[in-house]
């Protein structure tokens, strides 16, 4: 068993046990297709075993040498068994967007993925070959020799995935065409592919070259007795609008906000399935279509705002910006300013819960420059929001109405209603949130016109059709996970000030709206003048003068 072994024996051995074990999800969801429950079937998934592995083989022979096959045979095995355990455990996919979520991950959200079923995974599809590949010894041949083996192992092993892909091409593209989540089930090929795409993608659009925009930004023209705009944008995290009363959820999920007067938005489609891939197209003026096909990055929203002569600050309970607050004032909730403290029980160690974005915000907002507080101001909260799986503790003991809650990360293990029960205890919370942050916005009123506007970045599957969590490809994505809700307030005096009528709001809920018009409707509400800025898709626009 641990006799002296060619590292291209102990590749093929690793991409065997690639095949057959780390991609249980995979066969799994094969297993589970109507169109494969038969001999063909069998022989269908046998042959798309091998072609895995063969691929895998091939990857290992480029790294089959003495030094080499060990570390890079460990590397893909503990990857494979992390990806097992995402994909078979929560059914999400691994494809470039998920990757970047992962990279982008804080070390809270990730402590809250770490239990003993994953190091159970790691353990067993991770621990089992590497401690095989730790007791066998390698054998060392001349290194022309070697080259040689590894050059006729990996064209053998390209040959064989393609004669096999050949042989099973209807079968295979028919799969594939009709149930295309698979293809981002090929474990570990999938990271490796989303990590490479992630690499080319960052090499063709560096994160420091962003374009500047909005030269021609002005501040809102104002009568002589008008007051400056103050705008709070408060994004969301992992809300999705048939979870809001305010949209029609039979539970009373937005009590605090519709009591002051919140109008809600129920047909709103976000930019992607992550923070990852919401946060930066969200605040960008191209749109999500051009965003994606964009061949270099620009500034967002919030240089165009400052460019105008605007005060604006970030301020985060979150992973971070994504990029978007690197030019302009930010903050964290968990640090509260000068002459402040957080109330017991909000803030443990860096985490907080979403309450303390309201902490201080006086002294924030006095803080900002007071030239600029004139020409308005636009403040930002980046929640914490509904952020998965620990959906317990984005709400404190105290405002948990709807019982008993899941209080694990291992979802599976929660019954239906339990789960949808921790979830919207922390979709009411995010409500009681928002009625403090409109609470300190009335108190605003002698100096600004005061107004906020929600928005989510992506929605969240809560075990419909056995998925968990966010992050499926976009066009693959069921509603859950694209569509997300919004919130509009507005004071008598604000919209008399910018000249829309709440009526005409009203009759507006139900219109098809996206991440797209943020832009443009934040840049409205702040009278912001710009060529970038287009009132068709402002979503206060046709309400003007109404």
């Amino acid at each position: 068993m641990f006799a002296a072994r060619n590292p291209l024996t102990v590749a093929a051995a690793v991409s065997l046990w690639l095949a057959a074990f780390a991609n249980w999800p995979l066969w799994r969801a094969l297993a589970a297709l109507p169109e494969l429950a038969s001999v063909r079937g069998a022989l269908f998934m046998l042959s798309l075993g091998l072609m895995i592995a063969a691929l895998h083989l091939a990857l290992l022979s480029l790294g089959a040498w003495r030094r080499c096959i060990k570390p890079l045979s460990l590397l893909l095995l503990l990857a494979a068994a992390a990806g097992a355990h995402f994909m078979g455990r929560y059914r999400v996919v691994i494809d470039p967007t998920m990757m970047l979520n992962v990279l982008q991950t804080d070390a809270h959200e990730a402590g809250e993925l770490i239990g003993v079923p994953l190091l159970l995974s790691l353990a067993l599809l991770g621990g089992i070959p590497a401690w095989w590949l730790w007791r066998t010894p390698l054998r060392a041949l001349p290194a022309a020799a070697q080259a040689l083996r590894n050059v006729a192992v990996l064209v053998l092993a390209l040959w064989l995935a393609g004669g096999l892909g050949v042989l099973n091409f209807a079968s295979l593209s028919a799969t594939m065409r009709n149930h295309k989540a698979l293809r981002y089930m090929v474990n570990p090929a999938n990271s490796v592919y989303a990590l490479g795409r992630l690499a080319v993608q960052r090499g063709v659009r560096p994160a420091a070259a962003a374009e500047a925009i909005g030269a021609d930004a002005a501040a809102p023209a104002r009568r002589a007795d008008g007051k400056p705009p103050l705008l709070m944008l408060v994004i969301g995290e992992t809300a999705r609008a048939d979870h809001f009363s305010l949209n029609g959820y039979a539970r009373p999920t937005n009590a605090e906000t519709a009591a002051r007067g919140a109008i809600g938005f129920s047909r709103v489609s976000a930019c992607g399935t992550s923070t990852a891939a919401s946060l930066p197209c969200m605040f960008s003026h191209l749109g999500r279509e051009r965003f994606e096909a964009r061949s270099h990055d620009y500034q967002n929203l919030l240089d165009v705002a400052q460019r105008a002569g605007l005060a604006v600050l970030w301020l985060d309970n979150q992973a971070g910006c994504k990029g978007l607050c690197e030019r302009v004032p930010h903050a964290s909730a968990a640090q509260p300013p000068a002459g402040s403290t957080h109330a017991a029980g909000l803030c443990d160690g860096d985490e907080c819960l979403d309450e303390a974005l309201l902490t201080g915000l006086d002294q924030r907002l006095a803080s900002l420059s007071a030239e600029r507080r004139q020409r308005g101001v636009l403040l930002v909260l980046h929640q914490m929001g509904s952020h998965g799986p620990a959906y317990s503790k984005r709400s404190p003991p105290a405002r948990k109405p709807f019982q008993p809650e899941c209080l694990t990360t291992a979802l599976q293990d929660c019954t239906p209603a339990a789960l949808v029960n921790a979830y919207d205890n922390s979709i009411a919370y995010t409500d009681h949130v928002l009625a403090g942050a409109i609470d300190w916005l009335q108190r605003q009123r002698a100096h600004h016109d005061p107004m906020l506007l929600y928005v989510s970045d992506h929605g969240e599957s809560l075990g419909e059709d056995g998925l968990y969590l966010h992050g499926l490809p976009y066009a693959l994505a069921p509603r859950a996970q694209t569509q997300v809700p919004l919130l509009l307030w507005l004071p008598p005096q604000s919209e008399a000030a910018i000249g829309a009528t709440r009526a005409c709001l009203q009759q507006r809920r139900d219109v098809p709206l996206s991440h797209d018009h943020l832009f443009h409707t934040v840049g409205g509400l702040l009278g912001v003048r710009s060529q970038l800025f287009d009132t068709a898709l402002d979503l206060v626009a046709p309400c003007r003068g109404a």
